[in-house]
């Protein structure tokens, strides 16, 4: 029997990790979604074409989930003869369509999971736009989050150009082979390091569990609070695209060296205090979550080019305090992130899951329970940092990468951060309803204000 590494289809139980992420799909939808912008003639013909060449590289992209009658016992399944759906979609002007195209579909609208594959894709596209009157396309790539992080679904989109270039200039058989097909990974789970499985890895929980609960008792951290109760299965999730220039971003690249703090400290320190403001500016302590990427931390390690979820949120319990610098705050919550990246917290919750993951949706309502009473992530920060996405691939230029998350059942209010073609892109997704739309304009705003006022200082 081949080892896993060697598997070249994905057929599996999925772990309790992709299980949770599976069942809060079923909730509310729970996707992932990366865009970019192209110049240049790109036909659909070829994007289609690159589009399957993706799929006959990477295994999860050819499967499908399979459940038994109870919707339990959830299996990656392969399927053949279904191609990634590509929709194309002709529109008069590139100003904010893709935007709306997120936040009408994308975010609200699940993969379909049962059919397969694990991935849906949107070309919007305007024909001879000014100044330089060349075709602007808006390329959307969407998969579940039970396959997808933010790092997977921006290397998808960058490889689904590069393959067209290469189909493009001769280099590639669109209907031959794929150059360096992946391996189909096994769960991550299955990956951890020995000291986070078994006996040891049980040991970990339970410490950290304690630690958890002494922290909560000593500190009393608060959370975001809704607005108002909406059900699980009401929930929509909503985008507000922001972004900082080239200018801002060396500014606060500059200022963040200064203060010997990180940039991810800084945009948390910021959410934080637009959060606290909101809620009435008053002091004391407050909790933001940190979805740690821990591929390096896997045996062996999973690369960037590889399909999975592969991040885990660790809370930030941080003290606010009214009209005061945010570097000591932002200082606080880099040096507090280091700290449990060192003691492996973020492996340590994703061994947790095997635990308390439901086993179906039926199944998944005391956890969902807790999370709405005492969950601790309702307000998040997932940021990638530097991701080099090519300013050019073949004979087209490009620009403007960038990821969003969907947030199910998981968060109230969330912010996605990459950089990439000389700014950052800052996304923030919110709840409808439990997070108002004026309340989510108001807090985005806050938070720019606060990272940009803090530059300057």
């Amino acid at each position: 029997m081949k080892r896993p590494a060697e598997q070249t289809e994905a057929c599996r139980p999925l772990s309790p990790l992709e299980r949770w992420y599976w069942v809060c799909d079923q909730i509310s939808p729970l996707n992932v979604i990366a865009h970019v912008r192209v110049y240049g003639p790109l036909p659909e013909e070829l994007l289609a074409q690159a589009l399957d060449a993706l799929q006959r590289r990477h295994p999860m992209l050819r499967t499908a989930i399979r459940a038994d009658a109870a919707g339990r016992n959830p299996r990656f399944v392969p399927v053949s003869g279904n191609p990634i759906p590509l929709h194309v979609v002709a529109v008069k002007d590139a100003e904010d369509r893709w935007e709306q195209a997120v936040d009408d579909h994308e975010l609200v609208t699940s993969v379909d999971w049962r059919k397969g594959p694990l991935a849906r894709a949107v070309a919007l596209t305007v024909s001879g736009a000014e100044p330089a009157a060349q075709d602007v396309h808006d390329l959307v790539l969407t998969l579940p989050h039970c396959i997808a992080d933010g790092t997977t679904v921006l290397t998808l989109l960058r490889q689904w150009i590069e393959l067209a270039a290469e189909i493009k200039a001769g280099d590639l058989d669109p209907d031959g082979p794929v150059v360096r097909p992946e391996r189909a990974l096994p769960a991550p789970e299955s990956l951890l390091p020995a000291e986070h499985r078994g006996l040891s890895g049980a040991r970990r929980i339970v410490a950290q569990q304690l630690a958890d609960q002494g922290a909560a008792r000593r500190l009393k951290p608060r959370r975001l609070e809704p607005t108002r109760r909406v059900p699980f299965k009401d929930r929509t999730t909503r985008l507000l695209h922001r972004s900082l220039s080239a200018e801002q971003l060396a500014d606060l690249v500059a200022a963040c060296r200064r203060e010997q703090t990180t940039v991810h400290g800084a945009l948390a320190a910021a959410m934080v205090s637009a959060a606290a403001e909101d809620a009435g500016g008053v002091a004391g302590s407050m909790m933001i979550g940190s979805p740690i990427n821990f591929r390096d931390d896997l045996v062996p390690r999973v690369t960037d080019r590889e399909i999975g979820t592969y991040v885990a949120t660790v809370p930030t319990v941080v003290d606010y305090r009214p009209g005061a610098s945010l570097w000591p705050m932002a200082r606080a919550i880099s040096r507090d992130l280091v700290r449990r990246r060192q003691r492996g917290e973020q492996l340590t919750a994703i061994a947790t899951m095997g635990f308390v993951a439901p086993k179906s949706v039926a199944k998944s309502g005391r956890l969902l329970r807790f999370m709405e009473e005492k969950g601790p992530l309702t307000l998040c920060l997932s940021n990638i940092g530097r991701y080099d996405f090519p300013r050019a691939i073949g004979p087209w230029q490009v620009s403007s990468a960038e990821f969003i998350a969907g947030l199910s059942v998981n968060a109230l209010y969330c912010a996605t951060v990459n950089t990439s073609h000389g700014r950052m892109a800052w996304n923030f997704t919110h709840v409808e309803g439990a997070v108002p739309a004026d309340r989510a304009e108001r807090m985005a705003a806050g938070s720019l204000d606060a990272v940009l006022s803090a530059s300057k200082s």
